[in-house]
């Protein structure tokens, strides 16, 4: 008898259990529905607040803590250095991992994650989560563009800097050649990853001109790492080439624009 009691006293905490949790679920969505209309009216502040809400009470609704990282990202302002701002940036970065560990292909996050370390100029990161994009979506011709973008940041600026020690103007070649070698060991390898995710973007997109503008950029990066003078105006050729493709692109996309 007491152990049949006992089951039943079991059942009903199981039972008060489940409608507990029930209950905090129906709010949780409530106060998500009531984020989402907040964020959609920009009122982030208080939309931050309504997912947090909405976690607490079911920390498995996902959409919540994805709504949530994407507020704070929405805060985030690129290039502005204040202790507020860059809070927001990591909050977001930091609720984006949050998502990733429940569903670790989840590509919002990942792209989320990636801006966002672009946005702070941390390109070593930002190329890392873009690679990671690149893995979960090969077909879209951004992720690779995004890494061309930042392979040539990563190539024009140490070389604008040595142009700069050696007393040259940006469209001299650098003619201490031990100078240049040190410099073009480090920066070739990137310039070739940058023509393979420029050119993997335009394959993808053959009218993507900022790509096209890019591979023009590239080129110039090759020819300061020439040895030969030749070669160098060759690189440059090929750059202007790319240019006038650029160009072309542009203006048949104003002339299409212009028919609508």
């Amino acid at each position: 008898m007491r152990s049949h009691t006992k089951l039943i006293g079991i059942a009903l905490v199981l039972v008060a259990a489940l409608l507990v949790t029930g209950c905090n679920q129906l709010k949780a969505r409530d106060q998500l529905n009531k984020g989402v209309q907040a964020y959609r009216t920009a009122r982030y502040g208080e939309a931050i607040e309504n997912f947090k809400r909405a976690i607490q009470l079911d920390p498995k609704l996902l959409n919540a803590r994805l709504y949530l990282a994407t507020a704070y990202a929405q805060q985030f302002m690129p290039g502005v250095e204040s202790e507020d701002n860059l809070r927001n940036g990591k909050q977001a970065i930091a609720e984006f991992e949050n998502v990733l560990k429940e569903d670790p292909n989840n590509l919002g996050s990942v792209q989320g994650i990636a801006s966002i370390y672009f946005q702070m100029k941390k390109m070593d990161e930002a190329k890392k989560w873009y690679h990671r994009q690149i893995q979960l979506d090969p077909k879209n011709p951004e992720s690779y563009y995004s890494v061309g973008v930042i392979d040539w940041t990563q190539t024009y600026q140490p070389r604008m800097e040595v142009k700069a020690r050696e007393g040259l103007r940006a469209d001299e070649p650098i003619k201490n050649a031990k100078v240049r070698e040190e410099l073009c060991a480090k920066n070739l390898p990137i310039i070739e990853e940058g023509f393979t995710m420029l050119k993997k973007a335009i394959e993808l997109r053959p009218d993507y001109d900022d790509a096209m503008a890019y591979v023009n950029l590239m080129y110039r990066e090759k020819g300061d790492c020439e040895s030969s003078p030749a070669a160098r105006a060759e690189d440059n050729k090929i750059a202007d080439e790319w240019i006038q493709k650029t160009l072309e692109i542009k203006k048949k996309k104003g002339a299409a624009a212009a028919a609508k």
